[in-house]
């Protein structure tokens, strides 16, 4: 199956209020599902503050990876094309491809996603400078989470 054709399916998915689809092409089959965690109750936690404050609610935490960015930084959010393995630099002994902080050109070549014993460079999507790097080398990164932030 065309990995567009598969990313689209995805999409389709995530973006829709279904939870589940299959599909079938001669000899292949495809099975898509969202499995929804179930959401904690929203609580009260009471801090001790210097001044008088109200307590503050916790929200529930999201039940999407792909949604939970740990850091908030203002920029271009770089997201993985695919499900793979990340890794920072082409081999384990190169140095890795970018830094928080370097410059980078579109088109510049950022990580390498490893998927079905194939590395793919996945390159800069615009030009700007690395604000965050959000993936750890060696991680298993699932399709639309955030890797980079590019301001």
């Amino acid at each position: 199956m065309d990995l567009r054709k598969l990313k689209t399916l995805i999409d389709l998915v995530q973006n829709s209020g279904i939870s589940e689809l299959e599909i079938s092409e001669g000899e292949e089959k495809i099975r898509i599902a969202k499995h929804f965690a179930a959401a904690p109750a929203t609580t009260t936690v009471n801090m001790p503050v210097a001044t008088t404050a109200a307590p503050l609610a916790v929200a529930p935490a999201p039940t999407f990876a792909a949604e939970a960015l740990p850091v908030q930084l203002e920029g271009h959010v770089m997201k993985a094309p695919m499900v793979g393995t990340f890794y920072r630099s082409s081999s384990p002994d190169a140095s890795p491809f970018v830094e928080v902080g370097q410059t980078v050109k579109e088109g510049d070549t950022l990580c390498v996603i490893e998927a079905m014993k194939l590395m793919n460079e996945i390159e800069a999507d615009i030009s700007g400078v690395i604000k965050a790097i959000q993936v750890e080398n060696g991680q298993a990164v699932e399709y639309g989470q955030p890797m980079f932030v590019i301001g």
